[in-house]
């Protein structure tokens, strides 16, 4: 018999699978012959909010070739923000119906963007060098495309161009995009380097660019660009496996001084082209079913180091061999946990989110251990290799924890990025958001300081710990960052002196605990006391009166115009007073008590996950839609990810079990709808991945993770060592899922959690589930 509990949640779980799937498509099939790949498709969360690019790639690779679908100008003419340009922030929609080229750098899943660099498009008939009809001129080079003619899989994508019979094919190591053209017989056959697209692009965005034509059949050049990334260059080698037979250029410049190179004739045939915005192309004679190949290498340092790339990793013209390559470094990535499943949809959401979470971040550098560093200049790593793309504010939440126990060679490597960072920067402090040598200062917090401190205390990596403290201290002490100098004088983030301040209140005092961990470790007792202190600043920012985290003035007053639904000007960064006031991970018990105790805060988490919000409190943010909402909780954004699991602190785990299989069933799914929310480069996934386990890093910076409620009949993880952890889901099903008991090696489990330093042995982690 049901509880009314039990009916509500399952009402909750049906309704919103309802919601979630309202724009779920058909996808088209993957192609692949391999085990674990054979579960991954590229296409789940290409949907509006997802932002997944579905091309090619390698695991962390810097290339991340993949179709771009259209085009939409960062500002309207009008010069306001073009809501619409959101919708691009991977290049990719599944709902176009045209591809406008194949770019070479991608976002996957973020909410803001950049990128999509060097734009390949091969075309027929009469040259075309606007995507986009336009006043001046009648057609574009876009092609239309149909889903029944487009595959994809780790590594590998292809698509059939309608307008111009072109297969195109593509795939990719780590530092080269592999390109596969099936034309049709032709005297005019073109292929395009566009470089006036970006994703993101605005009017300034193209700052230079500079390509030579070296020979007939390779060109060098790169490009540098103003965005997000303040200062970013690119450059690259382009290799034809055919020669062309012509060659030009249009500059879109308005040109004021050009030098004496006025003298040439430099569109055509000429081989120096330079300005802001440059279309290129490059003009061929095929016969029917001819294959032209095109290698493009990239480089943060120079063409010299483009073409070192190109001609090591990929020396030869075999795309089927570089193809299954890729494939096989995919199929080992994925084989790090080897899952059954109740459903076969389920296996594909599993091994679609581990997939997922090798996108990002990505290898930075060349084969030579070069890398352009953030001051700009050219730098070597030494005993690691350098990593960008750092999304913290959303990947130390379970995406660094994961890697702790898959993937801890690399995590080391990333967070031997973060020092080097730090040691670059001017400003002396960790990556908050970085991308492509450039801070740009995306989010709260300094969550570098969680990176390490979980790595140090599970015993992950080499790095110097000692720098790391350091290097956490002095980000921890920038008084100019984001209202932290009103912080250090007040204890707490004033709402008159800083925008969000409760959220970068919660989220420093987290970070300074973090810090404080660290130094703890080190038996730096003074360090440690210090921020042991700041971590305790949250209580400065709780309001009893009203039972909620709230703004607070540098008067000492709170702000006297407040409304805790609201996820705007109330004191929180995408979220609200109900789900982002929940955030004390350091000191879970003693939020609960503040909050009047285990029942009461069982009955507020209660009222998140049951009673609505109302659009106007969420109409002011792109980032939190109706996809990803449960009642108030908000999956699609992540402060609110370790909510599910605090039901365990109060006494009742069975809350949590409940929730957290609701939001795997009805927030996840093997649909271009997939993901109710930007993956965030590989957030939400490792959520997932975490969540169907059966535990997750409510608190990363200590060793343990909350249990929940698998939804794996059985998972094999591969673990440093050469040891193997088991999990077995026992009376695993649908109607079963609660968990009775839990038990590692043996030994049943207390408290309704686990120690990293437990799993890493090795051994058995077995569920027992039960339909109570």
């Amino acid at each position: 018999m049901k509880t009314k509990t039990q009916y509500l949640w399952l009402l909750l779980a049906t309704l919103c699978s309802i919601q979630c799937s309202t724009e779920s498509q058909k996808l088209p099939k993957t192609t692949t012959t391999s085990s674990f790949t054979s579960y991954v498709n590229p296409f789940i969360g290409t949907s509006k909010m997802g932002h997944v690019f579905p091309g090619a790639t390698a695991p962390f690779g810097m290339v991340q070739l993949s179709p771009q679908t259209n085009f939409e100008p960062m500002f309207s003419e009008a010069g306001k923000y073009n809501s619409k340009t959101y919708e691009y922030c991977a290049g990719y929609q599944y709902k176009d119906t045209t591809i406008i080229g194949f770019a070479h750098t991608n976002f996957s899943g973020t909410g803001h963007a950049d990128l999509g660099d060097f734009l390949v498009m091969p075309t027929t008939g009469k040259l075309q060098l606007n995507p986009f009809p336009t006043q001046e001129q009648p057609e574009g080079y876009y092609s239309t495309f149909s889903h029944k003619n487009e595959t994809a899989s780790p590594g590998y994508y292809r698509v059939l161009l309608d307008k111009y019979q072109i297969e195109a094919s593509l795939t990719a190591s780590e530092r080269v995009g592999f390109h596969q053209y099936k034309f049709p017989k032709t005297k005019d056959a073109h292929i395009l380097l566009d470089l006036v697209y970006n994703v993101y692009h605005h009017d300034n965005k193209n700052v230079w660019t500079f390509i030579r034509v070296e020979n007939d059949s390779l060109v060098t050049g790169y490009r540098q660009t103003k965005g997000w990334a303040r200062t970013k260059k690119v450059y690259f080698a382009m290799q034809f496996s055919k020669p062309f037979k012509s060659y030009g250029h249009k500059k879109y410049d308005k040109e004021t001084y050009d030098g004496f190179y006025r003298r040439f004739d430099q569109e055509h045939n000429f081989p120096e082209m330079a300005g802001k915005n440059l279309r290129v192309y490059f003009n061929f004679d095929t016969e029917k079913d001819e294959k032209i190949n095109v290698k493009f290498a990239l480089s943060p340092v120079s063409t010299r180091g483009a073409l070192l790339n190109l001609n090591t990793e990929v020396p030869h013209w075999d795309f089927e061999q570089l193809k299954k390559q890729t494939n096989a470094k995919w199929e080992r990535e994925l084989s790090k946990i080897q899952v059954t499943t109740l459903q076969e949809s389920d296996k594909t959401t599993f091994y679609t989110a581990l997939y997922h979470t090798s996108l990002s971040p990505i290898i930075y550098e060349d084969v030579d251990g070069n890398y352009r560093g953030l001051d700009q200049n050219i730098h070597e790593s030494k005993n690691f290799t350098n990593y960008s793309i750092f999304s913290l504010w959303d990947t130390y939440r379970a995406l660094h924890p994961l890697y702790n126990l898959i993937q801890p060679e690399r995590n080391n490597d990333m967070i031997k990025s973060m020092l080097a960072h730090h040691d670059q920067s001017v400003h002396k402090m960790l990556p908050i958001w970085s991308h492509y040598a450039n801070e740009n200062w995306c989010m709260i917090g300094y969550h570098a300081t969680s990176v390490i401190a979980d790595a140090l205390i599970k015993n992950v990596g080499d790095f110097d710990t000692h720098h790391a403290l350091v290097a956490a201290t002095n980000t921890a002490t920038t008084s100019y960052f984001d209202g932290l100098g009103d912080y250090i004088k007040h204890h707490y983030v004033p709402e008159d002196k800083s925008h969000s301040s409760v959220s970068k209140t919660l989220e420093y005092a987290y970070n300074d605990w973090c810090i404080s961990q660290i130094a703890q470790h080190l038996g730096n007792d003074s360090i440690a006391a210090n921020y042991q202190k700041r971590a305790h600043y949250y209580v400065n920012v709780y309001d009893s009166k009203s039972g909620f985290m709230r703004p607070k003035l540098s008067n000492g007053e709170f702000k006297k115009e407040f409304d805790p639904m609201d996820t705007h000007g109330q004191g929180f960064i995408e979220g609200n007073a109900w789900n982002y006031g929940l955030y004390v991970p350091q000191n879970i018990d003693h939020m609960i008590e503040l909050m009047g105790g285990k029942e009461r805060f069982s009955q507020q988490l209660d009222r998140l996950f049951t009673e609505p919000i109302a659009d106007k409190y969420i109409d002011k943010h792109e980032d939190i839609t109706r996809d990803g909402i449960i009642g108030n909780y908000v999956h699609g954004n992540e402060p609110g990810h370790h909510i599910p699991y605090l039901y365990n602190w109060t006494g009742h785990p069975k809350k949590t079990q409940q929730r957290v299989r609701m939001i795997m069933d009805s927030m996840y799914a093997p649909t271009v709808a997939g993901l109710c929310g930007n993956d965030d480069a590989g957030q939400m996934s490792a959520w997932y991945v975490f969540s169907a386990l059966g535990f997750y890093p409510v608190t990363p910076g200590s060793p343990y993770y909350a249990l929940g409620s698998p939804n794996v009949k059985t998972a094999r993880l591969q673990l440093p060592g050469g040891k193997t952890l088991e999990i077995i889901a026992k009376n695993q099903d649908e109607k079963h899922p609660y968990v009775q008991r839990v038990l590692l090696n043996g030994k049943e489990l207390k408290n309704q959690q686990v120690s990293h330093h437990d799993l890493i042995k090795g051994g058995q982690l077995i569920f027992e589930m039960s339909p109570e």
